[in-house]
């Protein structure tokens, strides 16, 4: 991470507080003023849901209060107050392919009017099956309904396989709410993050935890033995972006390999890469591969594969097992609904000619945010894998968790959100997130990217 920007006690990453705090009150007033609708329906949500909302998620945007959304198509948001707004957030993944493609709309209607759920297979299952090996690889393919779920059932046949209690993550990771995954480093030592709400296990004895690019660190922890998987994105995503050093992934292979343990590559964010994720457009090779959010066009979904010798003692450790529950499945995964939508996205939706559109405009989009960064001197950088793309309030590349924690600057994102939202563009409440899908329209990345230029302009004038 460079050192170009000095610190500044009047500036946060090089805006001016005064500036900074005047936008946030301002955009905050007229967000208020010109959603007043939401307003007034929004708090009627006050004595129904916890905190006000349905998923406690939502009380990270940064409005005032949240807007209703009225309807969505293709890659835009009309809420009831009238607004259209060009939407790069597309529910932080989960629409990245567009809101309710058609194919998958259809695929929806049909299914309804035959069953949505009955724990039997469908010709649609088998055609879906054979889909995800034609998309990501030979893998022997498991449904749930989220990508939790999927990487802590593919955490217990890691451990099933291996007899081996601990997983391997990178500090600042996500992979959705496992306990497990939920560690960070101290001084250089696996301890569970802060803020942990009713977590009374330690998960330092399920966990360790190393830095991102460090392959000396995973060795360390490798060679210990008690490794079970290396559980990592291609990309860290959940975090302020870091891209992979030349060779890092190659060395998790090699390293896991030599030690006895499994890689395991969740692509549920590194989808965006190109047609069939980070691990077919770089040739990873992951013993379980697993992918979820937007892989069902937005209909709740994910896919865990296990490689066809990781799958082989899968069922030899799964025969010798003492009777009794697995602990692996839910009632309502692998259900018809999913299985309709999962056919018709990938062989309608997710396409290469799909990916080639998104690529485009997000290069155009990493291009025109990076132009504005430089116009302004500001220390910042952009950044994009596929179509995935972040501005960074920080210097950059970034290397690891660490540094990616410290470019955080909650102030300055919250301020740009809010007045991007104002002139018509959404972006993810998280690490400045902008997705680009089928359905986005050069006119909007252009307006993103004259909108990101206009409030520069005034924060830095």
């Amino acid at each position: 991470m460079s050192d170009s920007a000095t610190p500044n006690p009047g500036k946060i990453a090089g805006i001016a507080r005064d500036k900074l705090e005047a936008l946030a009150q301002r955009e905050a007033r007229r967000f208020a003023i010109t959603h007043a609708k939401s307003a007034r329906a929004m708090a009627k949500a006050s004595d129904i849901y916890l905190d006000g909302v349905p998923l406690h998620w939502m009380k990270d945007w940064p409005m005032p209060h949240l807007p209703l959304v009225e309807s969505a198509e293709g890659a835009t948001i009309t809420d009831i107050d009238g607004y259209q707004i060009n939407d790069f957030c597309l529910g932080d993944t989960g629409s990245m392919f567009g809101h309710s493609p058609k194919p998958v709309a259809k695929a929806i209607r049909a299914q309804a009017r035959k069953g949505l759920t009955y724990m039997l297979p469908t010709e649609d299952a088998l055609e879906a099956g054979r889909l995800l090996s034609q998309v990501f690889g030979d893998f022997r393919w498991q449904i749930a309904t989220t990508a939790t779920d999927a990487n802590r059932f593919s955490l217990r046949v890691a451990r099933a396989v291996t007899g081996r209690p601990k997983v391997l993550v990178f500090n600042g990771c996500y992979h959705g709410t496992v306990d497990d995954a939920m560690v960070t480093l101290r001084d250089g030592q696996t301890v569970n993050r802060p803020g942990l709400l009713g977590q009374v296990a330690d998960l330092t004895q399920l966990a360790v935890c190393c830095e991102f690019n460090d392959l000396a660190g995973v060795e360390a922890a490798l060679a210990k033995g008690d490794v079970a998987a290396i559980l990592t994105e291609p990309v860290m995503t959940n975090s302020c972006m870091v891209l992979p050093a030349p060779g890092f992934l190659e060395g998790l292979r090699r390293l896991a390999t030599q030690y006895g343990a499994l890689l395991i590559i969740d692509e549920t964010h590194t989808i965006s890469t190109g047609y069939g994720g980070y691990t077919r457009v770089h040739g990873l090779q992951p013993d379980i591969f697993v992918v979820g959010k937007c892989v069902a066009g937005g209909l709740p979904t994910a896919a865990w594969g296990l490689s066809a010798e990781t799958a082989t003692r899968y069922q030899t450790a799964n025969a010798n097992r003492d009777p009794g529950h697995s602990g692996m499945g839910t009632t309502l995964s692998a259900n018809p609904l999913q299985f309709a939508c999962l056919r018709a996205t990938l062989s309608e939706v997710m396409t290469p000619e799909a990916y080639d559109h998104m690529d485009t405009l997000a290069k155009r989009l990493v291009e025109g945010l990076s132009a504005a960064i430089t116009a302004h001197h500001l220390p910042w950088h952009a950044i994009r894998v596929g179509a995935r793309v972040e501005f960074i309030c920080a210097p950059g590349p970034l290397h690891n968790g660490a540094q990616a924690a410290l470019a955080h600057q909650p102030q300055v994102e919250a301020a740009l959100h809010m007045a991007l939202l104002n002139r018509g563009c959404l972006i993810a409440p998280f690490h400045n997130m902008m997705l680009i899908s089928p359905a986005t329209k050069k006119r909007q990345v252009d307006a993103l990217i004259a909108t990101f230029d206009e409030v520069l302009t005034e924060l830095t004038a």
